[in-house]
Formats: C-alpha cells, structure tokens, sequence
C-alpha cells in the first residue's frame, strides 16, 4: 500500500480566517471613518466658536450702525413707517437672549462642555486658536485614535478604559493642544499592553460585522448632519482652509461696517 500524504488547509486558507480578515479590515475602515468624521466635526465646533468670538462685535456694530441710520432717517422725515423701520432696527441691535443662547457651549448631550468643566475644576479654558489644527495634531491625533479606538478592545472593561481615554484625545485636538497630545501618547504607551484576542467563531465574526455595517450607517447620518448644517455648508465651500474663509468673511464685514458708517455720516449730515 502507498504511502499517502496528509494535506492540510493553511490557517489563512480557512474560511473562519478569511473571515476574520475581513472583520480586522471592517474594523480599521470604520476607525479611519470615524476620524474623518470627527474631524470635520472638530472643524464644524471650532468655526462656530471663533465665527461668533472673532466675528460677533462687526455683526453687533452692524445692526447698531443700521438702527442709528433708521433713526436718523425717521427724526428727519417723521414717517410712521420710518419711525417704525428705526423700531424694528433698534430691537436686533440688544436682543433678549432664549434659552438655548444663554447655555450656549456649556451643556452638552453628555451633559457639562469641557469649557464649563473646566472653569468649575479650575483647570485653565483653552479656546481653539485656528479652525483646522495643525498638520502635526491631526498626524497625532490620527496616531492615537488608530491605537487607542474602543472598538479594538477585547472586553467591557477595556472598551470603557479607551472610551475614557479617546475622550480625553479628543477634546485635546478639539483645542489644537500638541503637547497634550504628546503626553497622552506617552500615557498611553506606558499604560498595559493589549491582550491578544481569541479566535473567534464564525457566527461571532458574522454578528461582528453586522454590528460594524450598523455603525457605519449611523456615523453616516451623523456626517451627512454636519455637512447639511450652515457650518458645514460654509466649510465645504473652503476644504483646503477653513481659517482662510473665516479671514474673508471678516474682510467682507469690515468693508460693510466702512459703508454703513459712511451712509450714516451722511444721513446726520442731512439732518
């Protein structure tokens, strides 16, 4: 009788390898998903915030130089419409502030902002500088989340410890803070090494990547929101540099604040 020799499937010929392949990959294209969206997510809050602090006292000096230009008019010729135009006008310039303006930046769908958390632990506020942080914090911010991501853990307790920690990474890059980020690489380095995961089923591995392509559809809606709101809108105009549009909208109002003060000398100079 010959002698009859025994082939086996290498590991990575076996289904359940291919298998896991593919959730491995699933895994790291949903990272890479959620960073791009945080990111513009990032963009989104930081425009809105330095929009309304850079840019807030031209609106405010705006509508007070249209009030003045109203009433100016409405002394002069005393028409009701005009006397009710320079009402209308005077009442944006000081609004009464709802509710949701007067909680603005401090409560969160978590509850506290990380501004208003920080003045109650007297830790000092770090309002972002730029709309886009730097090549160097988003190369690092990129780094820490591909290491750090919760859906890499192998267990609740891990899972909750790099929750914890990747809210801290992003509210770093949140403020553009690079040595932050630094310190948190390190922090994370040093911290225990991740455990080697366990071969899984096949029926594990399937329900895996039905939870991924579930998480891929939500974290869809949540880009397309970003990109439909008025933020968003404005940023797409600019892709290539966001801190670049928000100079020309203040270039573009300060040239209106020169013309209304212009046609408001010109209107007390008729009366």
């Amino acid at each position: 009788m010959s002698e009859q020799t025994e082939h086996t499937v290498p590991d990575d010929e076996r289904p359940e390898a291919r298998l896991e392949r593919a959730v491995r990959a699933a895994e790291q294209a949903l990272i890479e998903f959620e960073i791009a969206v945080e990111t513009f997510r990032v963009e989104v809050e930081n425009f809105s915030r330095l929009h309304h602090q850079k840019l807030g006292p031209m609106y405010t000096r705006l509508d007070e130089l249209d009030a003045l230009i109203a009433e100016a008019k409405a002394a002069r010729t005393g028409d009701p419409e005009d006397l009710r135009r320079a009402r209308d006008a005077r009442s944006l310039v000081m609004p009464m502030p709802g509710v949701d303006e007067l909680f603005h930046d401090w409560m969160g769908s978590d509850g506290l902002g990380d501004d208003a958390a920080a003045m109650l632990t007297e830790r000092p506020v770090r309002p972002p500088e730029r709309v886009r942080p730097s090549e160097e914090v988003r190369r690092l911010y990129r780094e820490l989340v591909r290491r750090a991501h919760p859906d890499l853990a192998q267990d609740e307790a891990e899972r909750a410890r790099r929750d914890a920690f990747i809210a801290r990474v992003n509210a770093a890059y949140g403020r553009g803070e690079e040595q932050l980020l630094r310190e948190l690489a390190q922090e994370w380095e040093a911290g225990p090494a991740p455990e080697r995961a366990e071969p899984e089923e096949s029926g594990e591995l399937y329900a895996r990547l039905e939870w991924l392509a579930r998480r891929k559809e939500l974290l869809s809606l949540v880009a397309k929101e970003l990109e439909d709101s008025a933020i968003g809108s404005m940023l797409r105009m600019a892709p290539e540099d966001p801190d670049r549009l928000l100079e020309e909208i203040a270039e573009q109002l300060l040239a209106r604040v020169a013309e209304r003060e212009a046609e408001l000398a010109a209107a007390l100079a008729e009366g």
